[in-house]
This record gives C-alpha cells, sequence and structure tokens, in this order.
C-alpha cells in the first residue's frame, strides 16, 4: 500500500463508482486512497445509467463534469409513462427547463463506461491496483485486514468497502445477510441508434408500464446506442449476476402484445443480460473498527427511482468531507457518516421497493387510478427530496 502522506492510509476495496468517487472526493479534500479491484480492467458492465441533478451537481465540483458530457445524453424529457398496450402517454415532465430552474443542473443519462471514465480522471493512476482479487477481509485488535489472491497482506488505517451486492466487506462488518428473491428479473441491453425507432432516439428517459412487466429506454453514449433496461416475473433459475445472458427470443416472449412500436425497439436489441433483483433489508449499521461500507455494499436498492450511482456518489462525497473534517479521529468520522448517509440510503431503498408494485399492476380499478394519479403528478417537485440535496450542507448541518 502506498503512503498518503500525512493523512491516514485509506483503502478502497473496489473499483466501480462508488470507489472512484470516493478516492476522488478524497483527494480532492488532500487525502491520498488505494483502489483494490479485482477485474484486471475497469470494464463497462452494467449498461446504461442517469444522473441526475444531485449527482451532476457532484461532478460539477470534482472538476470531472465537461468530460463527462461529452458522452453522456442531456435529457428533454424525463419520467414519460407510457401504457402498455397502445404507448399512450400517461405523463411526462420537461426535465430540460424544470431541472435547471429548481435544482441548478440537468439531468443525463449515459453509458457506465463513460462516468467510470470521467470519475477514473480524477484519481491519480498510481492509486489504483487492477487484478487484486481480495479473499478475505478480517479483524485484528478492532482493525481490518485484507488479503489478496496473490498473496499481498493490506493493513489500512481506513477500510473502505465498496466492493458490490456481493461484498466481502459488508460479509465481515456485519454478518452475513440473508437476502430474499423478489419475484422479479432484470434485462437490459443496447440497441443501434441507426436501427432503432425515432421515438427512442429522443432525449427522453420513457417508461412502459403494464401488468407485472415495465420497461425503460433512453439514449446513451453520445446518442449511438439506445439503453433498454426490462423488468418481468423471475424465473427459478434466475441468478444475480450482471454478467449473466438470456436470449432475445426470451425478452420478446416477455412483451409479446404490447405495444408494436416497444416490439420492433425490443427487437433491434442485442444479446440481453438477466439478473434477478434481490430483496435486501437497509442495515443498522455500516461501520467496525475501522472500516465501512460504501455505495451497493451498504445500501442495495432497486433501479426503480434511478439513484443507485448518484447515491454511490454522495457516500463518497460525504465520507470525504467527514474524514478531512477529523483527520486526527477517522473512527468518529466513520460514525458521522454512517449517520449521515444511513437514513437517507434507507428512505430510497424503501420507496424503490415500492415502485415495482405500483409500476406492475394489472388492469383494472388499481390501475386506473394509478394512472389517474400519474396524470396529475410532478415528480420534479415531488422528489424534490432526492434532488436538491448537497453533502456540504447535509455535513454542515450536523456539526
Amino acid at each position: 500500500m502506498m503512503s498518503t502522506g500525512n493523512g491516514p492510509e485509506i483503502a478502497i476495496l473496489g473499483g466501480g463508482i462508488g470507489g472512484l468517487a470516493a478516492a476522488a472526493f478524497l483527494r480532492a479534500k488532500g487525502l491520498g486512497s488505494d483502489i483494490y479491484e479485482q477485474a484486471p480492467a475497469l470494464t463497462a458492465v452494467g449498461a446504461g445509467l442517469v444522473i441526475a441533478p444531485n449527482a451532476a451537481r457532484l461532478l460539477r465540483r470534482l472538476g470531472v463534469l465537461d468530460r463527462f458530457v461529452e458522452r453522456a445524453v442531456r435529457l428533454e424529457i424525463g419520467w414519460e409513462f407510457r401504457r402498455w398496450e397502445d404507448g399512450a402517454v400517461l405523463s411526462a415532465e420537461n426535465l430540460e427547463e424544470g431541472c435547471v430552474r429548481l435544482y441548478g443542473e440537468h439531468t443525463y443519462t449515459a453509458h457506465r463506461a463513460d462516468l467510470l471514465a470521467a470519475l477514473r480522471s480524477a484519481v491519480p493512476e498510481h492509486s489504483i491496483h487492477l487484478g487484486k482479487r481480495c479473499v478475505s477481509v478480517e479483524f485484528e485488535d478492532g482493525q481490518a485486514v485484507l488479503r489478496f489472491e496473490d498473496g499481498e497482506m493490506v493493513r489500512p488505517d481506513i477500510l473502505i468497502g465498496a466492493d458490490g451486492v456481493h461484498s466481502r466487506v459488508r460479509s465481515a462488518v456485519v454478518g452475513p445477510t440473508q437476502a430474499r428473491e423478489s419475484g422479479i428479473c432484470a434485462f437490459r441491453a443496447l440497441v443501434p441508434a441507426r436501427k432503432a425507432p425515432e421515438f427512442a432516439r429522443r432525449p427522453a428517459q420513457t417508461l412502459w408500464i403494464g401488468p407485472d412487466h415495465h420497461l425503460v429506454h433512453y439514449p446513451v453514449s453520445g446518442e449511438e446506442y439506445v439503453n433498454l433496461v426490462a423488468f418481468a416475473p423471475a424465473g427459478a433459475d434466475t441468478v444475480e449476476s450482471w454478467t449473466a445472458t438470456a436470449t432475445l427470443g426470451e425478452l420478446l416472449d416477455e412483451f409479446a402484445g404490447w405495444d408494436p412500436r416497444l416490439v420492433e425497439l425490443i427487437t433491434a436489441a442485442d444479446t440481453p443480460a438477466r439478473w434477478a433483483l434481490l430483496d435486501r433489508e437497509p442495515l443498522d449499521h455500516w461501520n467496525r473498527g475501522n472500516a465501512t461500507l460504501l455505495g451497493d455494499a451498504a445500501h442495495p436498492m432497486f433501479p426503480f427511482f434511478a439513484q443507485g450511482a448518484a447515491q454511490a456518489i454522495e457516500d463518497g462525497a460525504v465520507l470525504a468531507l467527514c474524514l478531512a473534517a477529523d483527520p486526527g479521529n477517522p473512527i468518529g468520522a466513520l460514525g458521522r457518516y454512517q449517520e449521515l448517509r444511513r437514513r437517507r440510503t434507507a428512505r430510497l431503498q424503501q420507496v424503490s421497493h415500492g415502485r415495482s408494485h405500483i409500476n406492475h399492476l394489472p388492469d383494472g380499478p388499481e390501475q386506473q387510478a394509478r394512472d389517474l394519479a400519474y396524470s396529475q403528478a410532478d415528480p420534479l417537485r415531488t422528489n424534490g427530496w432526492i434532488y436538491e440535496y448537497d453533502p456540504e450542507v447535509a455535513v454542515s448541518a450536523s456539526v
């Protein structure tokens, strides 16, 4: 592990969005860190994502927003809900005007690889260690010890577990946590824009909702592709993995009988990935000794509010602020970080969970009431508690 100067030696396990964001925010506060990532390269697993104003604001503070928007797509329309059988628009929001007016930033969609590249540009290359597969996380006298497959052992002053939904650090911090089957699986695929119907090429985030299913699409990668994410009942053999695949025929079967325009979009997709959504309760605590959790390791959530990446970025910002404010008391700083972040992320876990039922209602009176409510809703204002959040304000207010 490399020296971090006069500050604590900080190890970050996981080089995804959360790990890179934490390293970037720590560096901005004058604190060094070392990222240990098991993959031989930081890859593009995960396809598309949404960067709402709360996350865009933090990318700007890091100085990487300009790089990010080179390939990101600025949304003009969002929360465009369409009925499954005929594409009737139930509601739509003007994000181009509303986001800046209300929250000072735009909303973007992007390929995960483009967000990773932007964050990585704010992290020194020498601090990123690839091909480092962690085989154990243990505590000796209250201090975390990392052991890697290549035989290296690391005893950091601070350990940040940003190692995802199957986190080794989480298991060491809180013990085994049992996930429940949600009954939902997700498909994801990319469609070359040249093959996509015109309605899918618009700078819009569109959600088609119907019985037991819904499907989201938006352009990514400088509008070269349309990202498609679909949700359907899970089969018994569906696994929780970003790399498992399905066939295009299986995805088409799930949406048989839906609007022909949507079927046309699905038909143009590449081989879809498929994974199970497992249901996890919010954790009671994230810390043990000198170790803490961040991102999906701390608060995996259903993707129905498109806030997974944003919350990992917020985690990194708050953690860096807490450690910079109290560098001589890292354990106290980790406790403050947990206190500031746990309530907000637990609330997002809960509201994201609830949306799965609402979006998948069968046709009937409850569905009709939902559609009427959507037509009268104002998601930009309703979700203000999400989009207006500012880590610096939150940390200052807690003093």
